[in-house]
């Protein structure tokens, strides 16, 4: 036995031909020969009977509507994200300006509470009216004084 791979032999001898009935084929008994691309080869083309070929169902139809730009959903969501933080903001602006009225109405109230205080102690000391007293002092030479209440 030999490692070699077996030579190829024809079945028949060349020059002779089969005469069987069944391999006469008369024109209108067969369906037509078309040229088919190779699937390996596209350069190339293949004899196939029309009956063998599958028929080619047609493409449903593409939407050729411009697509945008960016997911709408990614646009809601950007949208959201920036409305969100401009409203954080003008919260925030909002806040400091309260906060600047409160501290504003607080020096007031300071300012009205000790003014308050100092009316309320002139007031108090001098119960009725209070009294009245005039003082008198009158300078003569040499350092000597007259005071008169």
């Amino acid at each position: 036995m030999s490692a070699l791979p077996e030579q190829y032999q024809r079945y028949a001898a060349q020059g002779q031909r089969s005469i069987h009935p069944a391999a006469i084929e008369l024109y209108e008994e067969a369906d037509p020969i078309v040229l088919v691309p190779d699937p390996d080869n596209p350069q190339e083309y293949v004899r196939v009977r029309r009956s063998a070929l599958v028929p080619a169902t047609p493409t449903p139809p593409r939407d050729l509507a411009p697509q945008p730009l960016l997911d709408p959903t990614a646009q809601r969501l950007v949208g959201g994200g920036i409305g969100g933080g401009v409203l954080l903001w003008g919260g925030g602006q909002f806040l400091i300006g309260a906060g600047q009225l409160v501290s504003g109405l607080s020096g007031a109230g300071a300012l009205l509470f000790f003014l308050a205080l100092a009316g309320a102690r002139a007031v108090v000391a001098r119960p009725g009216g209070g009294t009245r007293v005039e003082v008198h002092n009158h300078n003569r030479g040499f350092g000597r004084s007259t005071t008169n209440l």
